[in-house]
């Protein structure tokens, strides 16, 4: 699952707006905002999920583990997800 943080950090390491990881991820730019605000708000799982295929296809890897959450950005051939 892709949390708040996850996603404004990826859009950063892309230098992607908010109205374009909207427009790549094809949800409503008040979704988007929903997912990316720290106040708790209810998001659809579907928009989580296009977010994080949006980025991912970017080239963005989401990290999760005990310790934290992070975001990698793969860069040429590496652009192709490490398997699970």
């Amino acid at each position: 699952m892709i949390t708040s943080r996850q996603s404004r950090a990826a859009r950063a390491l892309l230098g992607w707006t908010q109205e374009t990881l909207a427009d790549k991820a094809r949800v409503s730019l008040t979704a988007l905002k929903r997912l990316e605000s720290e106040s708790g708000l209810e998001v659809y799982e579907t928009t989580r999920d296009q977010v994080r295929r949006a980025l991912e296809a970017a080239g963005v890897v989401l990290l999760s583990t005990e310790m934290g959450e992070g975001v990698l950005r793969l860069h040429g051939e590496n652009q192709r997800r490490p398997p699970s």
